[in-house]
């Protein structure tokens, strides 16, 4: 798996300060996608120049065991206009690790390649991970999903 260097992007959406300690971000994650699907937010997001969903982690307290926030939303071509209650974020240019989460995404693929993530030894920047739900994360029993490491 080689090292990719992505042009920088803006992402605006609703964001989450939250913590994978005492599980929390198993409660908070699941609520900010239920947020996100049932205000429609997608629709309310200035500016989108995609339809692809991005989820980023960021503001590292330290690493991924305390706290960070979470932003959920889509690629956009101005942080000009961020409306109220939504946050807009700019990912600068980095050097990345891929992953793929491939399979049901009822059978949690996506934490279960977090897991490989966070038990291997990436030298991680925390600065801007993220996850990429585009078209092929729309069937359900043979989703992929992108899940970008910042890498030293």
């Amino acid at each position: 798996m080689d090292n990719i260097t992505l042009e920088p992007f803006m992402v605006i959406g609703i964001s989450v300060r939250t913590s994978n300690e005492n599980s929390q971000a198993a409660t908070d994650m699941p609520a900010i996608w239920g947020k996100f699907f049932e205000e429609s937010i997608m629709a309310k997001i200035p500016n989108r120049i995609e339809d692809s969903v991005y989820c980023i982690y960021t503001d590292y307290e330290k690493d991924h065991t305390r706290p960070y926030t979470a932003i959920l939303g889509c690629k956009v071509s101005s942080l000009e206009s961020i409306p109220e209650g939504m946050v807009g974020k700019k990912i600068e240019s980095k050097t990345y690790k891929k992953f793929t989460a491939k399979g049901n995404l009822e059978d949690n693929i996506v934490y279960e390649e977090w897991l490989k993530i966070w038990n291997s030894d990436l030298p991680r920047r925390y600065t801007a991970d993220f996850e990429v739900y585009g078209e092929k994360s729309q069937n359900q029993e043979a989703a992929e999903i992108d899940i970008f490491i910042a890498v030293k």
